[in-house]
C-alpha cells in the first residue's frame, strides 16, 4: 500500500457538450459520455478524508480544470473564461479512492523530468 489517495474526475454532461460544441474544425465525430470517460487522468494525493478532499479540490480547482481542458483542446482561447468551483461542480464528478496498492515491479520512475 502507498500513502496516497487517487482522485479521478469523471466528466459530466456539460463538459462533454463543451467538447462537442468547441471542436474548432467541426470535423470530429461527436464524443459520447462513455468515450469521454473511458481513459481518465489519475491524480495522486496525500491521504485525505472526505472533508480534506473538498478543501484540496477548492485550492487546486484552477489547475485541475486547466489539466482536464488541455486534454481535449490546447488552445486556451477555446476554454471557458470563468473556471470557478461553481462550474467545476457542474462539469466534474470527483471520485476519491483512499487505498492505493502498488502491484507493479521495480521502482516508480518520474519520466516527466
Amino acid at each position: 500500500m502507498i500513502n496516497r489517495a487517487v482522485l479521478i474526475l469523471k466528466l459530466k454532461k456539460p463538459f462533454v457538450q463543451w467538447i462537442n460544441e468547441t471542436d474548432p474544425n467541426n470535423k470530429l465525430p461527436e464524443v459520447t459520455m462513455a468515450q469521454a470517460n473511458r481513459e481518465r487522468t489519475v491524480y495522486l494525493l496525500n491521504d485525505l478524508d472526505a472533508e480534506g478532499l473538498d478543501e484540496w479540490i477548492e485550492l487546486n480547482c484552477a489547475n485541475l480544470f486547466e489539466s482536464e481542458l488541455e486534454d481535449w483542446y490546447t488552445d486556451q482561447s477555446l476554454w471557458p473564461q470563468s473556471r470557478d468551483m461553481k462550474l467545476f461542480k457542474k462539469w466534474f464528478a470527483p471520485e476519491c479512492h483512499p487505498v492505493l496498492i502498488d502491484a507493479g515491479f521495480g521502482p516508480i520512475v518520474d519520466d516527466g523530468l
